[in-house]
């Protein structure tokens, strides 16, 4: 293979894990709008989605195991195969927290909410946020731009925390709420990990400019 079939492949490799990015963060916000407006033909579509998803994912990890079984990759292009191997795997894991959000707006979906949806729609608005950041540092192999998206990660920290909080005081004043709190409480914690996830995507940025693993989901709240 020569160096520009490499270096197509490769680019090839990155196209498509962003359009699985590009897919991930769609399904996030349908189904945090299946859940506002109690849309279950979009929640069912989110779920349906989630196998275009994971194939996608699949599609890219075998493009990606074929470079590495059939070159001999050098250095630089092996942090590339490798960091798109590990993002990949994030982004399909997102995918599925997604999946979990639009299966509770199906189960909610009869019921009247608890309280207006505000902190859980803001909570997915600062996810994707950093999501888009982090293909953008990945794009740019901007490592600044990486470990600024990491810290805010404490900001969804704190908006789970506080969502916490307010479903128990609600559950604890009327136990009538609680099966509807639970699976509320379930949201914010698929919301909260998708941010974990961003920040694992964070660190292979670093990997990939630097050739060195760091942890940067250090929580500073």
């Amino acid at each position: 293979m020569t160096r520009t079939h490499m270096e197509q492949q490769l680019d090839e490799i990155q196209g498509d894990m962003l359009v699985l990015a590009g897919m991930v963060e769609t399904a996030i916000s349908r189904a945090i709008e299946a859940l506002r407006d109690r849309d279950l033909p979009l929640a069912r579509s989110v779920i349906a989605d989630d196998m275009k998803i994971n194939r996608r994912r699949y599609d890219t990890e075998e493009k990606c195991i074929e470079l590495i079984a059939t070159q001999q990759p050098l250095a630089g292009d092996l942090r590339v195969i490798v960091a798109v191997l590990h993002i990949i795997v994030d982004l399909e894991r997102m995918g599925d927290h997604a999946e979990g959000i639009a299966k509770i707006a199906i189960i909610l979906a009869d019921d009247p909410p608890l309280k207006p949806y505000i902190d859980i729609p803001r909570m997915a608005e600062a996810g994707a946020e950093m999501l888009r950041d982090s293909l953008q540092a990945f794009r740019d192999r901007d490592v600044a731009l990486a470990r600024a998206v990491c810290d805010r990660d404490d900001y969804v920290d704190a908006l789970y925390d506080q969502i916490y909080r307010e479903l128990l005081i609600i559950m604890l004043n009327d136990p009538k709420t609680i099966e509807r709190a639970t699976h509320l409480t379930w949201v914010a914690h698929n919301l909260e990990r998708i941010a974990d996830r961003v920040t694992n995507i964070c660190e292979r940025v670093v990997y990939l400019v630097e050739g060195k693993i760091e942890e940067l989901n250090v929580s500073k709240y």
